[in-house]
């Protein structure tokens, strides 16, 4: 068998300099160049979102008539997003510092832009759903926000033709139970926040892991699987917990003190690599080797080069990821008026020191041990999951006030007058009746929509929003 695969398509893109990996040093200093200073800081969005047929309730295909690649297609040519065409497959696009990319079952992604205000995002996210939408209600689609595809089995989602999937999909089979759960049924919201200093990334790094139950229980949306209530309010934080425990969850040295880059390196360098790129084609007889050994002894014909590290940094996937920014990845897919309540959350709380020493006072007296338990009981109860003694409900409208107050010192105003808190406001009024999405959804399952798949598709489809808050 060859140890080459052929792209399609990639989600990295090599610098074009083939720089070998001298050292260690070497990688903690490229993790030192993503500082930024504070003016400069922005926030980032991404949305994952499912697409399937409004009728039936199951994943939308990729390939053919009524499938994703024609609503790529579709973006394209009728709204100007830049295709990126592999072999003859659109498998992302391009537009104005954003894109769009998929996910191994179809699950469509919006990377937004960085802004230094929400209220860029949310019109960035405006017409984006407009676009969206345009195109799916014509070809008989629906958007759903949720963490996980509601009805379709995994051996009814088909598999997006991107190479590296080819190669993740038999590996995860090697390392947990869930990793194909993970790659063709689940969906996120992600936060992306720039950092001073190596100290304020490592602040940022320990508080983003001591939230993760947090914020994983106030965002869960996640319970249908495959057609019935699965028990789980998250059960996408579940499918985590059993995907790659080499480089997914919380880390432990993060819990330590005086922890720096050095110490993400090392972690990073243990965890094993899926492939190394080479002339636009994946190599993948590393795959399985850490890539300390890679680094220490090369493989026949090639040396570690430090695209050969970027690469890797992103095919881990811990609750809080370190690149040259902080992405907060603890939460569920969301309907569209909760997309920008993670990103406000945590701009909230990481652009003002104060706010980010109040949210550590908060899991400061957390352990690893003990984060990684209320992790494990967030994902089955949300809200309604306790420790020490408290429910985490308790913790999380703290956590909002918190927020809530970083916002408002920052003061940055729509054209409408109103400041970033408001994306905060459907998050705290759920937190402060203590029901999450996932809640909404079963409770209505069983009543109002009475198992009714086009009833349970209506009423979660994705719908255009205003311009401006």
């Amino acid at each position: 068998m060859s140890n080459v695969v052929s792209p399609r398509m990639t989600d990295f893109r090599a610098s074009g300099h083939a720089v070998p990996i001298d050292g260690v040093d070497q990688l903690v200093e490229q993790m030192h160049r993503g500082a930024k200073p504070r003016d400069s800081w922005r926030i980032g969005t991404e949305w994952e979102k499912l697409v399937v047929d409004r009728t039936t309730g199951r994943a939308a295909p990729y390939f053919g008539p009524r499938g994703i690649e024609r609503v790529l297609r579709e973006l394209a040519e009728r709204f100007g997003w830049e295709p990126s065409d592999e072999a003859g497959h659109v498998i992302a696009l391009q537009r104005d510092g954003a894109s769009i990319t998929l996910e191994p079952g179809g699950q469509l992604e919006l990377s937004g832009a960085p802004f230094a205000t929400l209220h860029d995002s949310h019109r960035e996210l405006a017409t984006h759903v407009r676009e969206l939408v345009t195109v799916t209600d014509g070809l008989g689609l629906a958007v759903l926000g949720l963490g996980i595809q509601p009805l379709s089995t995994l051996d009814e989602i088909e598999w997006v033709p991107k190479p590296r999937y080819a190669v993740m999909a038999p590996y995860m089979t090697r390392v947990g139970t869930m990793g194909h759960r993970m790659m063709k049924q689940t969906a996120t919201v992600q936060a992306n926040v720039d950092w001073s200093d190596e100290a304020d990334a490592m602040r940022k790094l320990r508080v983003g892991q001591g939230i993760a139950p947090l914020v994983n229980a106030m965002f869960a949306n996640s319970t249908l699987v495959e057609g019935r209530p699965s028990g789980w309010r998250s059960f996408r934080g579940h499918v985590w917990t059993d995907t790659d425990p080499a480089r997914c969850g919380i880390q432990r040295f993060a819990f330590r003190d005086g922890v720096g880059f050095a110490d993400y390196v090392q972690w990073a360098l243990d965890v094993p690599l899926y492939f190394i790129l080479r002339d636009g084609k994946y190599r993948t007889d590393v795959t399985g080797m850490p890539f300390r050994r890679f680094l220490e002894g090369g493989v026949p014909g090639e040396r570690a080069t430090l695209d050969d590290w970027s690469l890797h940094l992103t095919t881990l996937f811990p609750e809080v990821r370190l690149k040259t920014f902080l992405e907060i990845r603890s939460a569920d897919g969301q309907p569209v008026d909760r997309v920008l309540a993670l990103p406000a959350l945590v701009k909230g709380l990481f652009h003002e020191p104060d706010c980010l020493h109040a949210a550590w006072d908060l899991v400061k007296k957390w352990s690893w041990e003990d984060v990684r338990e209320l992790l494990d009981a967030a994902a089955a109860d949300a809200l309604a999951a306790r420790t020490a003694g408290m429910r985490v409900v308790e913790y999380a409208k703290e956590l909002l006030a918190i927020a809530d107050e970083g916002l408002r010192r920052q003061g940055v105003r729509s054209s409408g007058g109103r400041d970033e808190r408001i994306y905060l406001e459907p998050l705290r009024a759920h937190v402060a009746d203590g029901v999450t999405p996932a809640d909404l959804v079963a409770g209505a399952w069983s009543t109002r929509f009475a198992e009714s798949v086009p009833r349970l598709v209506d009423a979660l489809a994705v719908r255009p929003v205003a311009d401006s808050p």
